[in-house]
């Protein structure tokens, strides 16, 4: 059985971060920015990780980079994005091209 996780992404954009302190409002837009991004056509999914020291990797994939920009473009993730020195102790946000892919047994992801 073929089986993609991210059916036609041609970027990822790469979000690490370290959560501060200041958490404040941060589930509630989480959430609602989760949910919203869904809409964006072009959107392909997410996977996130988390380590024991509390750092964590979220990777947002896309299609097209006019999906990536319509979601730059979204009033509620401009909000979340003007929280980032609030949220997060530290951060970096990188947007990558995807040349190559490959899976095995990824259903059991």
């Amino acid at each position: 059985m073929n089986f993609e996780r991210f059916p036609g992404a041609q970027y990822a954009n790469i979000f690490s971060y370290l959560p501060s302190d200041d958490r404040e409002g941060y589930a509630e837009l989480d959430e609602e920015t989760l949910h919203l991004v869904g809409d964006v056509p072009g959107y392909v999914g997410y996977e996130s990780v988390k380590n024991a020291e509390g750092r964590s990797i979220f990777i947002s994939y896309w299609q097209s980079m006019e999906a990536v920009n319509e979601w730059r473009a979204n009033a509620r993730h401009k909000v979340a994005k003007s929280h980032g020195k609030q949220w997060y102790a530290a951060y970096h946000s990188m947007l990558v091209k995807i040349e190559y892919s490959a899976e095995h047994n990824t259903q059991i992801l």
